[in-house]
């Protein structure tokens, strides 16, 4: 088991998660989305709240809030204190007819991966066509979702959708601008559960947070660490769709809750 002082560490080194919501990252001129910066804080124990910085490419942002609405387009990260800079999310803002969503977050093989094509503010789209690489892989009367319900290697690429709205009269067929997708290969992901930090004499244990009055002043209190977590049935090269405790999240990689029984963080 690691020290106490690399628990610590860990948890100071670890970058916060940035997410959007909704989890499109083109949106129309005039609409607003929600990010939210998850940190993950290695002094859980301050009675002090967390601030928030936020930044725009490299123009730092006036709120300190955990989530903020935005609708300006550009590069978003965000830092919270004793943590390095989140990855980035790149929101597009579009003036088109149409456009083509695709989500924020990585893609791992093994899983959904969800797009759809949006007419000028929800106007139905009709004989709605979607493309991959400019070849045609769906078609549609109108409106739909395109899903591919396990994502492989292969779903990478460059993706189109074309269609016709009535304005009031059908239009001639309309193309979102082209957007590239990545389904990335799982080999890895990574737990993020709660560590329990009791009095100084009292043994270390993983698993839920610690609930009640603090009769010891800062003796007792929540840590989130991080460790790699390798399913022990599936091959290397197999998804981990099916994650063998409740939480898990292979999109981002992350678990958030309670460490799984009988695995212990940083063996490996």
């Amino acid at each position: 088991m690691w020290s106490l002082a690399a628990f610590l560490l860990l948890a100071t080194l670890e970058k916060p998660i940035l997410s959007l919501h909704p989890p499109w990252t083109t949106i129309f001129k005039g609409e607003r989305v929600t990010l939210r910066c998850d940190g993950y804080h290695p002094l859980l124990l301050e009675l002090r709240p967390i601030s928030t910085l936020w930044y725009l490419g490299h123009l730092l942002l006036p709120s300190h809030k955990k989530s903020i609405e935005v609708q300006t387009p550009g590069i978003y990260r965000c830092q919270t204190r004793g943590a390095p800079v989140s990855d980035p999310i790149h929101l597009s803002v579009s003036n088109d007819w149409l456009i083509l969503q695709v989500p924020y977050a990585v893609v791992f093989e093994g899983e959904p991966l969800v797009m759809r094509c949006r007419g000028w503010y929800d106007k139905v789209v009709y004989k709605l066509h979607y493309y991959q690489d400019d070849q045609p892989v769906r078609y549609f009367h109108s409106s739909a979702n395109y899903t591919v319900p396990q994502a492989r290697a292969s779903d990478s690429g460059r993706y189109q959708c074309s269609g016709t709205m009535r304005i009031p009269v059908e239009s001639a067929p309309m193309f979102s601008a082209k957007v590239a997708v990545t389904v990335q290969e799982a080999r890895h992901a990574t737990a993020v559960c709660l560590l329990q930090v009791q009095s100084p004499s009292a043994p270390l244990r993983l698993g839920h947070g610690v609930h009640g009055p603090r009769t010891r002043g800062r003796g007792a209190g929540n840590l989130l660490v991080r460790g790699s977590y390798r399913h022990p049935k599936r091959p290397e090269t197999q998804p981990l769709a099916a994650a063998p405790w409740a939480g898990f999240s292979p999109g981002l990689g992350v678990h958030h809750g309670p460490c799984p029984k009988g695995r212990g963080l940083g063996a490996g």
